[in-house]
């Protein structure tokens, strides 16, 4: 090996160390150069794939550990057996690859996550397909990234002789012995696999409006163990995901973030129905907030002192929808205070075995 260096003035026990590290230098040097033209040329082909070019681009620094790693395991592989510290050398440097390699998996995936939500915006307004995409990206990448950390680490020990059969379990706890360990760590594995199905069914997706255990909020994360609700007056509710696959909420985003809402009134009888009709209808067109779909009154119940009319109304989301209730609700009021203001529900009671004369003056003795 470079048997062309004049090596006269190094002593005949360090010619082969100098030797060796010319070789590492050279290699190290030529995989630098071959993977910063092979990089270039992957850049340029995959400019208009957006996706394989985030991952190009992402996993550059990895790459880079990588061939280098890769070159010196070709060096110290045709180094002479009889030669010492070669075959420690070789297996620290199997260990640093099994390590750059892993990072090169992770980097390439976080890449591609984040070329995926940066390209499906959701803060629009039909944003349905963009949370549909995102929910589905972030929970199988946390799914990735776990799986490709455990098999890094898999490998890393049995590369080393003592810990192979530590390397052996952990790769058999991601096979079929797993599910017998997965009786032991029911919740955490019941997590992992709901996350899956959260991820390809997807009951929740990011910035779902639901109702959980009666609180209403938007799914504001979803990470691999549990989910963050953001309620409306900023707390934040906690969820296991597997709560979402064994208990029943309320989604009101599922299909569509469209929505109707309803303004209930007890009115008295004498009320007429139709100047209060004109009145709603006029509110819901002089509000931004109505999507113009539905507008209807009804009298939906009756008591014996009055009436119950349901004014329905539609919105494109739930926050426009509660805005408009609240709007009508208040214009409603204040229209009927004006124009009908016996038209409250009043308490009416006759009162029997009263007279109306005066009665008669009382007779004190002197």
């Amino acid at each position: 090996m470079l048997a062309f260096l004049p090596l006269d003035f190094l002593p005949e026990a360090l010619r082969p160390w100098f030797v060796l590290a010319v070789a590492m230098v050279l290699a190290i040097v030529v995989a630098l150069v071959i993977h910063r033209i092979g990089f270039l040329i992957l850049r340029r082909i995959t400019a208009p794939r957006p996706y394989l070019h985030a991952v190009v681009v992402g996993a550059c620094t990895a790459s880079q550990f990588v061939v280098a790693l890769l070159a010196l395991r070709v060096v110290l592989t045709g180094t002479p057996e009889d030669m010492p510290y070669t075959r420690g050398m070789s297996y620290f440097v199997t260990v640093l690859l099994i390590l750059c390699v892993t990072w090169l998996a992770n980097s390439s995936i976080k890449s591609l996550s984040d070329a995926a939500i940066r390209l499906n915006p959701y803060d629009v307004a039909d944003n349905l397909l963009a949370r549909r995409k995102l929910t589905q990206t972030r929970v199988l990448a946390r799914s990735a990234h776990a799986i490709v950390l455990l098999l890094g680490l898999s490998f890393v020990l049995l590369t080393l002789p003592g810990a192979r059969q530590l390397g052996a379990s952990l790769l058999a706890s991601a096979g079929v012995a797993g599910l017998v360990a997965g009786i032991a760590a029911r919740p955490v594995l019941g997590n992992f696999i709901a996350g899956l199905q959260i991820a390809f069914s997807q009951p929740i997706r990011i910035d779902d409006v639901l109702i959980v255990n009666g609180e209403w909020g938007r799914v504001e994360e979803i990470t691999g163990t549990f989910v963050v609700v953001r309620i409306w007056d900023e707390r934040r509710m906690i969820v296991p995901l597997q709560w979402f696959i064994e208990n029943p909420f309320e989604n009101w985003t599922h299909r569509t973030a469209s929505l109707l809402g309803t303004v209930f009134l007890w009115l008295d009888f004498s009320v007429p129905l139709e100047p209060v009709r004109k009145e709603f209808e006029r509110l819901c067109k002089a509000s931004p907030l109505w999507d113009t779909r539905v507008a209807a009154v009804q009298v939906t119940d009756t008591s014996d002192r009055a009436m119950q009319v349901r004014f329905l109304i539609s919105a494109a989301n739930s926050g426009n929808a509660f805005e408009l209730r609240c709007l009508v609700r208040e214009g409603l009021i204040a229209f009927i205070a004006a124009h009908h203001a016996e038209g409250l529900p009043r308490i009416r009671a006759n009162v029997e075995g009263e007279s109306t004369n005066p009665p008669p003056p009382r007779v004190v003795p002197v």
